[in-house]
């Protein structure tokens, strides 16, 4: 399996994917309209607007939203979101800023009303469906004013509303617009970094990896605290044997030997990371081979090769094939004297640090550590299930 493929097919214990993929369905597939669309549409195709239609707008937003929230019919939620979302912006370019400052504006006032109509919802089933449409329309908008409605849910305590919280602040859309330029978007940028990192170490794998392209992706200097948060969340999690989907690894992985070669040195502490997450993954592989299922095996596997095939080389200057070979051949002891040469030991560096001029921190002579830290043994617990 392609290590950059299918970040989120997850286990089939993850059931919310089902759900999130019904939601996403009727989100974008159902072309009948449950709103009355033709006076929307008509201020569409004019080239200037003026108070009258301005209220049209507002109005349009108005009784959209207070249907969502309104129906029990989840189908007509799905059709009253696509007619919205499909008339989120004029036709006309002379009135493209007036269309779309009133429809912000709009959009924020009558959702914000909506979420806390929604929360009051019974019973619980009907509440959490309601709060995910809405949760749909504000990612399906892309406007950084409505960022602070999906804020206070991304630590909900249902994973379905958390991912979508997540999602409406960390899509290609929306990351464009925080990097305009504009002041208050990079402060939003700034918060909305400094939230999602309050929330890693509690979110599932599919989460994380929103998480982690936001990261990468935002320009301000936080988005690199938040990835090496991430990094240290996944390194903690090889370390207590409570890793899932290690595929996520992968793209982590690439992320960081992006950054690290976004400067014209290289970020010790990047390079770090990159290289303690990959030993671990390899130990992982090594320590586990009698007790992680096939799935898990074949993920680490896919992530060890890839990192070697892509990243490992243009570091150490040759084509890298050890470790894929190694994996193929079952060649356990390879793959540590492989790890031990590219990474380092306890009696000396490995060609990558040495490259890139980091260590794994202080070590008890005063000095830094030469090798990564070794992966603990898996639990007497877990051994004997």
């Amino acid at each position: 399996m392609a290590i950059f493929e299918g970040v989120f097919e997850m286990k089939d214990k993850w059931a919310i994917f089902a759900i999130l993929v019904g939601f996403l369905v009727l989100a974008t597939s159902l072309s009948c309209e449950a709103v009355d669309t033709t006076k929307i549409d008509a201020v569409r195709s004019k080239g200037v607007l003026d108070s009258k239609d301005l209220r049209v707008i507002d109005s349009f937003v108005a009784g959209a939203v207070a249907e969502m929230v309104g129906t029990r019919d989840f189908t007509s939620i799905g059709k009253i979101r696509t007619a919205l979302l499909s008339r989120s912006s004029s036709e006309k370019s002379s009135a493209e800023a007036q269309y779309a400052v009133q429809l912000s504006e709009s959009a924020y006032r009558h959702i914000s009303a909506a979420f806390e109509e929604a929360d009051e919802l019974t019973p619980e089933d009907r509440k959490v469906k309601t709060i995910i449409n809405l949760l749909i329309l504000v990612d399906g908008l892309e406007d950084p004013r409505l960022a602070d409605l999906a804020l206070e849910r991304v630590d909900d305590h249902n994973m379905v509303v958390r991912y979508w919280a997540v999602h409406s602040v960390t899509g290609p859309g929306f990351i464009n617009k925080l990097n305009s330029g504009q002041n208050g978007d990079l402060e939003l940028a700034r918060r909305i970094t400094g939230r999602l990192g309050e929330v890693v170490e509690q979110s599932s794998p599919e989460i994380i990896g929103l998480i982690t392209g936001f990261a990468a992706e935002v320009n301000v200097p936080q988005g690199k605290d938040l990835l090496l948060r991430i990094a240290d969340v996944r390194i903690s999690r090889y370390a207590d044997w409570t890793v899932e989907y290690e595929l996520l690894d992968g793209t982590i992985l690439g992320l960081l030997d992006k950054k690290m070669d976004s400067g014209s040195s290289t970020d010790s502490e990047v390079a770090r990371r990159f290289a303690q997450l990959y030993s671990y993954a390899l130990q992982r592989y090594v320590k586990g081979r009698d007790f992680l299922d096939d799935t898990q095996k074949q993920q680490l596997a896919s992530v060890l090769i890839e990192i070697e095939r892509s990243y490992l080389g243009k570091y150490v200057g040759i084509a890298q094939s050890t470790i894929k070979r190694a994996v193929e051949e079952d060649a356990y002891i390879t793959l540590l004297q492989e790890h031990n040469r590219l990474l380092g030991d306890q009696t000396r560096p490995g060609q990558l640090p040495l490259k890139l001029s980091f260590d794994y921190g202080g070590g008890s002579n005063g000095g830094g550590r030469t090798a990564p830290l070794v992966l603990p043994e898996l639990p007497v617990a877990e051994v004997s299930e």
